[in-house]
C-alpha cells in the first residue's frame, strides 16, 4: 500500500529525532506499555518532537488501559484500546470527547451483540483495573524476590528502568507482568502447566487471569531473538481473583520447575 515503516527504540530519542528530520514521517506509532516487556513511551516527549515535524501521533494503550492513562492530555493525537471478550473498532480524539471521563471517543458501527458487550464491560472497567493493578504489583513484587525467577518486568516496581516514565503519566500500570523463570523453556511450560487458576490464553483484561508464554506462540528464533523473547519468558494476565489465592497457585507451581 506504498507504507514504508523505520523501527526506532523507545528510549532512543536521538533516533527519533533523526528520523523526523528526514522529513518524510506521518505518523508515530507505539504500544505503550508494550506486550510482552511492558516498555513505557514517553508520550509528552515523542509528542513534542513529532509535531515539530508535522507527524501525528498514535499509541496503542490497550495494556494500560484507558482507566490508567490518559495520552491525550500528553500529547497523543490517537489512542488504541483492544479489550478482551469482544471485536469493535473505536479510538479516542481530541475533537470528540466525552466531558464525565475526560477521554475522547470515536465509535464506528458496531454488531448490536458487540456494543453491548462493550457497555456492559465499560459498567465494571474501573474496578476491575483497579483490582488488577493492586495483584499485579503485589505478584510482581513477590516474584522479584523469589529464588526461581530470574526477571521481572513491570514498570511500577522501582527496578524497571520504565518507572519514572510510567510514574509521570500514568495512575496505575495494569494488570499484566511478565517474567523469566530460572529455567529453560521446558521449565516454563512446566510452570505454565501446573497452574491452576489461570486460563492459558492470550487475551487480557477481564475477569480471569490468563498465562501464556511468548516463545510458543509461533514466531521463528530470528523474530524471538529480535524482539527479545526469551524461551523462559511467562506473561501473566490478572483477572480479579483473591491476592491470596493467585499468590498460592504461582508459588506451588514454581515448586514444579
Amino acid at each position: 500500500m506504498g507504507i514504508r515503516t523505520t523501527f526506532v527504540d523507545l528510549d532512543d530519542m536521538e533516533a527519533l529525532q533523526s528520523v523526523l528530520d528526514q522529513g518524510n514521517v506521518t505518523m508515530f506509532y507505539a504500544d505503550s506499555l508494550t506486550n510482552p516487556h511492558l516498555k513505557c513511551v514517553d508520550v509528552r516527549r515523542v509528542a513534542e518532537l513529532c509535531h515539530q515535524r508535522g507527524a501525528l501521533v498514535c499509541i496503542d494503550s490497550t495494556l494500560a488501559s484507558p482507566i490508567n492513562q490518559k495520552l491525550l492530555t500528553l500529547g497523543a493525537d490517537v489512542v488504541l484500546h483492544s479489550h478482551h471478550q469482544v471485536i469493535g473498532a473505536g479510538w479516542e480524539t481530541p475533537w470528540v470527547t466525552d466531558f464525565t471521563t475526560g477521554m475522547g471517543v470515536g465509535f464506528l458501527n458496531w454488531h448490536p451483540n458487540a456494543a453491548y458487550m462493550i457497555i456492559r464491560g465499560l459498567k465494571t472497567m474501573a474496578l476491575r483495573v483497579e483490582a488488577q493493578n493492586r495483584t499485579a504489583l503485589r505478584v510482581a513484587r513477590l516474584l522479584e524476590s523469589h529464588p526461581k525467577v530470574e526477571r521481572v518486568n513491570y514498570p511500577w516496581l522501582e527496578s524497571s528502568p520504565w518507572h519514572g516514565v510510567a510514574r509521570r503519566q500514568m495512575t496505575g500500570a495494569g494488570g499484566v507482568i511478565s517474567f523469566e523463570v530460572a529455567s529453560d523453556m521446558r521449565g516454563a511450560m512446566r510452570f505454565v502447566d501446573a497452574l491452576e487458576l489461570p486460563f492459558i490464553a492470550t487475551s487480557l483484561g477481564g475477569c480471569e487471569s490468563l498465562v501464556q508464554q511468548p516463545a510458543i506462540m509461533g514466531k521463528s528464533d530470528a523474530e524471538k531473538a529480535e524482539n527479545g523473547i526469551k524461551d523462559n519468558l511467562v506473561r501473566f494476565s490478572f483477572g480479579i481473583e483473591k491476592f491470596e489465592d493467585l499468590k498460592d497457585d504461582i508459588l506451588q507451581a514454581l515448586e514444579k520447575i
